[in-house]
């Protein structure tokens, strides 16, 4: 019979343990966030994030069952009065977090281990291929510039990148193990919440060229300061290879001061004293239209993505092309052909109204998203939850981003707690009918607020969306 009791117990300790397992996995396997997550009841509820079935999560489940089981024997075998056996089940139950990051501590000499593996083998198979590798990192359009690159250069050679953005260690290991076969050109995204985290990555793929998009706060909450963000950018440069070539997007102060330092091979964008820039720019709701300028080549352009954040990133992708050999007709060709990438300022059109989905976006960079929909004609409505991981510079974003959406939208749908009062704080401060802002709390709310408010002709822009640990 205790075996029966056993497993009644570690099936309700189970079902109990999705939420924190599942915060686990969301937090990145990242025990102090972990903890963090749960101190401050910043739990994975709600559907926005699946349970990812891993072959990591599932060592992982396994284990946390195996204690949860041996712990409620034990209670179930040596405790002799039901009642104690009920108050210890209920306490077992009731910290689970803990026993989570006593699963996490028993597996972290294995997960080491093959991570190790993994990487090893990774590292010898490009070794053993000819294959051009460029690293992209920056804060703010990787992925974009990565897709609007790949598809540059595929006018010319066979490109491999690091899928949608997994652009972790494991990510790129990854990609290089399943993806990577007898392709040119290696693309591999390199993302950073941590110092290191990029010079890790960078010794992985050593790669012969690189892209710095913009640099600017964001991930403040790890890593502190502006110049933490600079100096782990700057990894790439420091631990590519000794003789590659950097491409530096000059919008940003912190990328002209890397710029300004960088002992490799480099070339500036995005500035009219850089290498390649855009002028004569020309905007609209419907894609833009510019003179891209290369070095002493002018071709005229049109695309149709959005934003002059994305005029960067085709300038930038655009001169690293031209540098590997793409003429200026193919890349005129590409930059029209291309289309966005999902949840970045991606326009989707019904016959109703359109949406401007700019979900994965979540800084203030990001957020000149408003510009665009200024461009628009009829009503404009904003929903955003505002944006986290900013540190100390959280409430001063949000109540930026209420102003800006104040400024443009006509009615605006504020998406969770966490940042309310500065946004509504923001909006109210230029003026903005509070008559016309709504909260929402979960996805059906939101649906329920946005279909009373839309109309024929309306614009709906999504500005960044949380993970279920932010409500």
């Amino acid at each position: 019979m205790n075996y029966v009791y056993s497993l009644i117990c570690l099936l309700l300790c189970g079902a109990w343990s999705y939420i924190y397992v599942k915060t686990y996995q969301l937090n990145g396997y990242n025990i102090k966030k972990f903890a963090s997550a749960c101190i401050e009841f910043k739990l994975a509820f709600g559907d926005k994030s699946k349970l990812v079935l891993t072959k990591r999560l599932a060592r992982f489940i396994v284990t946390l069952l195996a204690i949860d089981f041996v712990l409620f024997w034990v209670i179930n075998t040596f405790i002799i009065y039901d009642f104690l056996k009920v108050v210890d089940c209920t306490l077992v139950i009731l910290f689970a977090p803990v026993v989570v990051i006593i699963s996490h501590y028993i597996l972290l000499p294995l997960e080491i281990f093959i991570k190790y593996l993994y990487k090893t083998k990774a590292k010898r198979k490009l070794a053993s291929k000819k294959v051009v590798k460029i690293g992209i990192t920056g804060s703010y359009g990787k992925t974009s510039t990565k897709n609007i690159l790949a598809q540059i250069l595929g006018k010319e050679y066979k490109v491999c990148l690091t899928p949608q953005n997994w652009n972790t260690e494991m990510g790129v290991t990854k990609t290089i193990l399943t993806k990577l076969d007898d392709e040119d050109i290696f693309i591999a995204e390199m993302g950073a919440r941590h110092k290191g985290d990029i010079k890790a990555l960078a010794q992985l793929v050593e790669p012969d060229y690189a892209i710095l998009t913009t640099i600017g706060q964001q991930h403040m909450e790890t890593f502190g300061s502006l110049e933490a963000i600079e100096d782990t950018k700057n990894e790439l440069v420091l631990y590519m290879k000794e003789k590659g070539v950097v491409f530096f997007n000059g919008d940003s102060k912190s990328n002209r001061k890397l710029y300004a330092i960088c002992k490799k091979e480099k070339y500036l964008t995005c500035s009219e004293k850089g290498y390649a820039y855009a002028k004569d720019i020309k905007t609209s709701h419907e894609g833009s239209e510019f003179t891209l300028v290369i070095g002493k080549e002018e071709v005229k352009v049109k695309t149709r993505l959005l934003g002059k954040f994305n005029i960067d990133n085709i300038v930038t992708a655009s001169a690293l092309g031209r540098y590997l050999g793409v003429s200026m007709t193919d890349i005129a060709s590409a930059i029209r052909n291309l289309e966005s990438t999902p949840h970045r300022l991606q326009l989707i059109k019904n016959r109703y109204f359109s949406i401007l989905d700019d979900s994965y976006n979540s800084n203030l960079i990001g957020a000149k998203a408003l510009n665009v929909l200024s461009s628009f004609k009829g009503r404009k409505i904003v929903v955003t939850p505002g944006f986290v991981e900013m540190g100390e510079e959280s409430s001063k974003a949000n109540f930026t981003l209420g102003t800006w959406a104040a400024d443009v939208a006509d009615y605006i749908v504020i998406m969770n707690e966490t940042n309310k009062n500065y946004l509504l704080s923001g909006a109210i401060a230029h003026n903005f009918n509070q008559d016309k802002i709504f909260f929402a709390s979960s996805r059906k709310e939101q649906t329920e607020v946005i279909s009373k408010l839309t109309c024929e002709g309306c614009v709906v822009l999504f500005e960044n969306d949380l993970p279920d640990n932010y409500s």
